[in-house]
């Protein structure tokens, strides 16, 4: 299974070739490489998987998972790694939709 998480892009900036953006996960913030998605835009919200971005958005939905994810309490720092938390947030939300 992979893991894809919903972030905001809060900067962008060209880095060694590369477009770079600084991405807010529901208060957890990571760079993130925005090659394959050239034309997001600050402010946007996009698919995020191992430090990349891969689809754009809507912000309905971002804010949709990005709560979910706040509810189980599993983008707080204070319950270790976030990525983890992540991973395990979206088991749990995939054994749901599949019944």
């Amino acid at each position: 299974m992979c893991l894809a998480v919903p972030g905001r892009v809060m900067e962008i900036e060209e880095r060694d070739g590369a477009r770079m953006a600084v991405v807010d996960f529901g208060g957890v913030v990571k760079e993130v490489c925005l090659e394959y998605l050239p034309d997001l835009r600050v402010g946007e919200y996009a698919i995020v998987h191992v430090g990349f971005a891969l689809q754009r958005l809507d912000e309905e939905s971002a804010r949709r998972t990005l709560e979910l994810f706040a509810e189980l309490g599993l983008l707080q720092e204070e319950f270790g790694d976030p990525w983890e938390a992540a991973a395990a947030a979206a088991a749990i939300a995939n054994a749901e939709v599949q019944g």
